[in-house]
């Protein structure tokens, strides 16, 4: 049964709740994606962002406001994917940024949460755009304003049922303030996540039981680097992080636990469901009367204090494999000599009483880069440019703020500039931005590789950090890119009728061409991208292209235009055939 105030157990439930049945709903709500692409990927990136902020609420010891708010604030900023993501977690910032202080939630405070919640998800966002996520969350908040104001005395199941229906209104007006919406027939998709979110927590405060989330949740882009481990190398079973990779979660942490009493299945559970809250690749493994611990997370001493509420603790071993990699260097010829004596046996020169070399301490560098990249080709295109790192990620996976956070903390550099390469993880990057002290970060807004390319190319050592962001940002600007792939959707847009199945040609702005071959409507995206100042076609075929093919469209291309340099490089990006660009 509801009551008029909402203390701190009640307000975890309802987040809950919210973020349950947003997941429920998430691939419905990647389906409202405008463009009939095969990466609609906004249901996608609000579940990852919000179930980033329920690991660190399930994992709390202690539950109050402060400890809730933190937790939520915290876990959905670092967890942020993608614009919509980023928006729900600035949302969350404010709103918990009001009620941390509380004992319990009324209907005066919810409705200052609100305000401030919308508040600072607007400040967040350089040039506010209406008819989005946005618009649907001041709809709901002017709705709470407005009835304090004529009921001061007002219950919350009244006050948050109204909020709930203002929220719906505002989404299904959404077309109306956005054609492009309106044109394709759907509604705004983070509009439709908040209303998700809102629907779910309203359930929970009323005691209706949500729908439990989904399974097979989708993990987030890795990180690598030119001096990442070699993937190929053979590791343990046991081993949580795989080889190349740097996880968000940062102490790979073993020991082993000696019970005091029975271990029983009860008892394992819970303390496999606790890890699980806040690590990964949680492995429990029991022999002779020792249960063997092996995970990653990024507090080991709430595991360790956990697990000495069940016994004694043993063979403790903790590796920070942030730092780990980061002090990792090319191997010497001593080194290797080094390796080989241990592997066969051999007995080394070296005097055995010596003591071992302190390590080197690594002297910070001028400048970094790091680069979000799609495909095999395209990340070696980045190296040979001296990205120093590359997150794996891009228009089918958007990185979050934790994998920049990481990436920044792994370039040993005092400015570092970070290349986005696609307009829904700008946010994010610039997310990072502010949450990091240390260094100095430049995001450079890039909406597409090929940008990300140029501004590469355009960095000139001799100037300073400040020099070369104003002059890659001019260059990017010089830039246009088309995307060529597949419809996944019957639509009728921008005067173009398209059919499920159909080869798209998608530009900056729009969609440029639609057919049924694929190096047909390449070649007429191309023409679609020309200006008589055009000196450059580059063409980056992917991982379902085959060179023949793309070398016949290459060929076409430089026919048509021979004026124009025609560059040709393997990209091996997934979805899209062809990514393409002018300048």
């Amino acid at each position: 049964m509801s009551t008029n105030t909402i203390n701190a157990e009640l307000c975890a439930k309802m987040f809950l709740a919210g973020a349950r049945y947003l997941e429920s709903k998430k691939e419905w709500i990647n389906e409202l994606n405008v463009f009939p692409v095969p990466d609609g990927d906004t249901g996608t990136n609000m579940t990852l962002t919000i179930m980033s902020a329920v690991r660190e609420v399930s994992a709390l010891d202690s539950l109050t406001m402060e400890s809730l708010s933190k937790a939520v604030s915290s876990g959905s900023l670092r967890g942020a994917r993608g614009n919509s993501g980023v928006i729900l977690s600035q949302l969350l910032r404010g709103f918990t940024k009001v009620i941390r202080t509380e004992q319990e939630i009324t209907p005066v405070i919810l409705t200052a949460a609100f305000q401030k919640a919308v508040e600072t998800a607007y400040k967040a966002v350089m040039k506010p755009k209406e008819g989005t996520i946005l618009t649907v969350a001041r709809g709901g908040a002017e709705r709470a304003a407005e009835m304090i104001e004529e009921n001061p005395d007002i219950d919350l199941e009244t006050l948050m049922g109204e909020i709930l229906k203002r929220t719906e209104e505002v989404l299904n007006e959404t077309p109306e303030l956005l054609p492009v919406l309106k044109e394709a027939g759907v509604v705004d998709s983070g509009g439709q996540g908040l209303v998700q979110v809102l629907k779910g927590a309203f359930d929970a405060y009323r005691g209706i039981d949500v729908p439990a989330a989904e399974e097979g949740d989708a993990q987030g882009p890795s990180i690598s680097s030119e001096n990442a481990a070699d993937p190929g190398k053979e590791t343990g079973k046991d081993t949580p992080a795989s080889a190349g990779t740097i996880s968000s979660l940062v102490y790979d942490t073993q020991f082993q636990l000696v019970p005091e009493t029975e271990y029983t299945a009860d008892a394992e559970l819970g303390l496999r469901t606790y890890l699980e809250a806040i690590g990964d690749a949680v492995s429990l493994v029991p022999a002779d009367g020792r249960v063997n611990i092996h995970l990653l997370t990024n507090d080991p001493g709430r595991v360790l204090q956990k697990a000495l509420k069940l016994g004694e603790l043993t063979q403790i071993r903790i590796v920070n494999t942030r730092m780990e990699h980061l002090s990792s260097m090319p191997e010497t010829v001593e080194r290797k000599n080094e390796d080989k004596a241990h592997s066969t046996g051999e007995t080394s020169s070296a005097d055995p009483f010596a003591l071992p070399d302190m390590p080197k301490i690594v002297e910070m560098k001028e400048t970094g880069f790091i680069s979000v990249s799609i495909g095999d080709g395209i990340a070696d295109i980045f190296r040979d440019l001296g990205v120093d790192c590359l997150i794996e990620g891009g228009q089918t996976m958007n990185p979050s703020t934790e994998d920049m956070l990481n990436a920044i903390a792994q370039v040993n550099a005092k400015n570092i500039f970070i290349l986005p390469n696609n307009k829904n993880i700008i946010l994010a990057a610039n997310q990072a931005k502010s949450l990091t002290k240390d260094k100095n970060i430049f995001v450079i807004p890039t909406k597409t590789v090929p940008q990300g390319i140029t501004a590469v190319i355009n960095y000139v050592p001799e100037k300073s950090p400040e020099e070369n962001a104003m002059v890659m940002e001019l260059e990017i600007d010089n830039v246009r890119t088309g995307q060529v792939t597949y419809a996944v959707r019957d639509t009728h847009i921008e005067n173009k009728v398209i059919s499920a199945g159909d080869i798209m040609g998608v530009g900056d702005h729009s969609i440029l061409a639609v057919g049924k071959d694929t190096t047909q409507v390449a070649e007429e995206t191309i023409a679609e991208m020309m200006t008589d100042e055009a000196e450059l076609i580059s063409i980056y075929y992917g991982e379902d292209m085959k060179k023949e093919e793309a070398d016949v469209l290459a060929e076409r291309v430089s026919a048509r235009f021979p004026d124009c340099d025609v560059e040709l490089n393997y990209g091996g990006q997934p979805i899209y055939y062809y990514i393409i660009s002018v300048e």
